[in-house]
């Protein structure tokens, strides 16, 4: 039979199990949370009701003060979607020549510029893939995690995409004579 620690020893075991988060605490680290974009407002140059468009404009209303505006004279930066495409290749086939393996593939190009049309982003590419690994007996499924995969890209996708408009560099005025 296992004698129970004394009091002063659930207080020492206490205080050691305690110490590396006084430490952690006191280091001064804190999650990284979301960077505000360097510009006021933006005008998103794409099909508004696409399901790409709502998740931009849902993350960029809950991580930052910029505006969204509906016409390009009211932003002082336009998001301007180059291309936008998805696709889906033929990875592995087996010994009877049926499809075993697909990548889905995403490319997203755009650029932002300002009023004045100058570039705050040059031409910028956002690529993403996965592999789904098929099986024709279980049809229903893999088409569901096919569309589970396609909207974990679109999620990767805005999160780079704010990262990038984050770290973007406004350029400087030019100034008046």
């Amino acid at each position: 039979m296992s004698q129970l620690p004394s009091p002063a020893r659930r207080r020492a075991l206490a205080a050691i199990g305690a110490a590396p988060l006084l430490l952690l605490a006191g280091c001064g680290f804190q999650l990284r949370g979301p960077r505000p974009l360097p510009f006021d407002s933006i005008y998103l140059g794409m099909y508004q009701y696409s399901d790409l468009a709502a998740a931009i404009r849902r993350q960029i209303r809950a991580s930052s003060t910029t505006r969204i505006v509906d016409t390009p004279e009211e932003a002082q930066v336009r998001l301007e979607v180059l291309a936008d495409a998805k696709e889906k290749a033929i990875l592995a086939l087996n010994a009877q020549g049926r499809v075993r393996e697909y990548q889905l593939r995403q490319r997203f190009y755009f650029r932002v510029v300002d009023k004045a049309g100058r570039e705050v982003l040059a031409p910028n590419e956002i690529y993403l893939k996965r592999d789904l690994a098929f099986d024709d007996s279980q049809l229903l499924a893999k088409e569901q995690e096919e569309i589970l995969l396609y909207r974990d890209m679109q999620g990767d996708l805005v999160q780079q995409l704010m990262r990038r408009l984050a770290a973007a560099k406004m350029p400087e005025a030019e100034p008046k004579p």
